[in-house]
């Protein structure tokens, strides 16, 4: 549990900051520019890998209560 619990906490404020910082660039830059696209897309896969940790956690830990470990 403490290992999800350590890994959870960093992974949201990874991406609390990937999504500010997605926004910055693509507000200077535009949606249409390499560098925001590619932003976009690393922030889109930092989604889909807290939300496999959150299945993760799920199956490695079914009699606790997860609710936002993750996500």
């Amino acid at each position: 549990m403490e290992e999800h619990t350590e890994l959870g906490r960093e992974l949201v404020r990874t991406r609390t900051r990937m999504r500010e910082l997605c926004a910055l660039v693509v507000g200077v830059y535009g949606p249409q520019n390499r560098a925001a696209f590619s932003f976009q897309k690393a922030t889109d896969a930092l989604d889909h890998l807290c939300e496999h940790m959150q299945a993760q956690a799920a199956e490695d830990l079914p009699n606790y209560n997860l609710d936002g470990l993750y996500l």
